[in-house]
């Protein structure tokens, strides 16, 4: 997926680094992922699942909390609080762009974060609320940290370890830390509300998010992560995690984009990275794009390739059509096509074209017949295979006529 750097600007006065993953066409919905506690933005379940609901159609935004990553400030200072005010900050700068609802999405100490940020930021701007392995209570990361608390809130500042990391704790991360009621806020969510768990989950177990199901408001969904990881190691827990929340929140994200359906002939739009571009047909859309090798995405099929497919359907159509017009005992056809850009270098001669100074080039198409036909009923749907419209519109005199709209 196409991936934009941008920088947040908190009301603090510093700077959030983010990284905002882009589909390759069309936007149908935004969202924010908040990442795992001391995890960044560059976090493998954070990076997944970004990119998951971006190849989804979802623009999501993921940025690194204070004093993590590449972001300005301090995070032994910062607390829960700050983090919420973070992600608010990001949220604002996500609609300020795109306009619309936007999906919050979290995972870890992110889940409980987009929980806690619900009031704040509104629900006017919040279409639907995703958590991943997240806490039913903010006090329960101080369960990770490795350190002498005591000393910390009686002396004011000291070293900790956190998932083998050195920092700098202060009193007040500890105190804003403990101050959070998570449950509390989640029974004023007045949004629909996804809980995602292993029930395997190590560090944050099962019964944290039986709390949170059990305190939230309906509409209310929960989904059983068989044998994931609580940092989803493996990326195809990442992937399907975001799939599901890209399918359950079609239902709620903004659809003001149907409108774009033309009502005649198809409509082309510049998409998103070097060559994402949306194809709209007046019930249909795609992207169309080039592979890796060309620089591209390979999110979807090439401009040759369409060509190709508009031959290759349209030579099963009508063999079909006729088939079934016929009485024959058709079962079937699979139709292999590729296409020769140097068709006449390719034949050892020049052709006619090729002398007017146009480059000769060639589209051939092998065509399998399935069913009990004889020998003169397969010749007969060969031949038929040239007249499908689109092979006379290719061998035609056709003009293409261009202009500024």
């Amino acid at each position: 997926m196409p991936t934009e750097t941008i920088t947040i600007q908190t009301p603090s006065g510093h700077s959030l680094a983010g990284s905002l993953e882009l589909p390759t066409g069309l936007v149908r919905g935004t969202a924010l992922f908040a990442h795992c506690f001391t995890c960044t933005r560059q976090s493998r379940a954070a990076v997944a699942v970004a990119r998951a609901l971006a190849k989804n159609g979802i623009a999501t935004l993921r940025f690194d909390f204070t004093g993590l990553g590449g972001s300005e400030g301090e995070f032994g200072r910062a607390g829960f609080a700050t983090d919420v005010g973070d992600l608010v900050a990001a949220a604002e700068s996500l609609i300020a762009r795109f306009g619309g609802k936007i999906l919050l999405v979290g995972h870890s100490l992110g889940g409980a974060a987009v929980l806690a940020a619900a009031d704040d930021l509104g629900y006017d701007q919040i279409a639907a609320i995703a958590t991943i392995g997240a806490p039913s209570d903010v006090p329960h990361v101080l369960e990770r940290i490795e350190g002498d608390l005591d000393a910390i809130r009686r002396d004011g500042q000291g070293n900790v370890t956190i998932g083998g990391r050195p920092f700098a704790l202060s009193r007040d991360f500890i105190d804003r830390t403990v101050q959070t009621n998570l449950l509390e806020e989640v029974g004023r969510i007045r949004v629909p509300l996804m809980v995602l768990h292993s029930p395997t989950d190590d560090y944050v177990s099962i019964d944290h998010a039986s709390k949170l199901f059990v305190a939230a408001k309906h509409p209310k969904s929960f989904v059983s992560m068989d044998n994931a990881h609580h940092l989803l190691l493996d990326e195809k827990d990442a992937w399907f995690a975001a799939d599901v929340i890209a399918s359950w929140a079609d239902r709620y994200l903004p659809k003001a984009a149907e409108s774009a359906f033309p009502e005649n002939g198809i409509v082309v739009r510049t998409g998103n990275g070097k060559f994402g571009t949306e194809v709209h047909t007046a019930s249909h859309r795609f992207v169309a794009d080039e592979p890796v090798s060309y620089g591209g995405e390979d999110t979807g099929p090439t401009p040759y390739d369409l060509l190709l497919a508009a031959l290759g359907t349209c030579t099963a159509m009508t063999m079909k059509m006729y088939a079934d017009r016929k009485g024959l005992p058709f079962e079937g056809a699979t139709i292999a096509l590729r296409h020769e850009r140097n068709h006449a270098e390719d034949c050892g001669h020049m052709l006619d074209a090729e002398e007017e100074g146009m480059p000769t080039q060639a589209l051939y198409r092998s065509i399998t017949l399935s069913g009990n036909l004889n020998p003169d009923e397969q010749e007969k749907l060969i031949k038929i295979a040239d007249k499908c419209p689109v092979h006379r519109t290719l061998e035609g005199h056709l003009h293409i006529h261009t202009e500024r709209a």
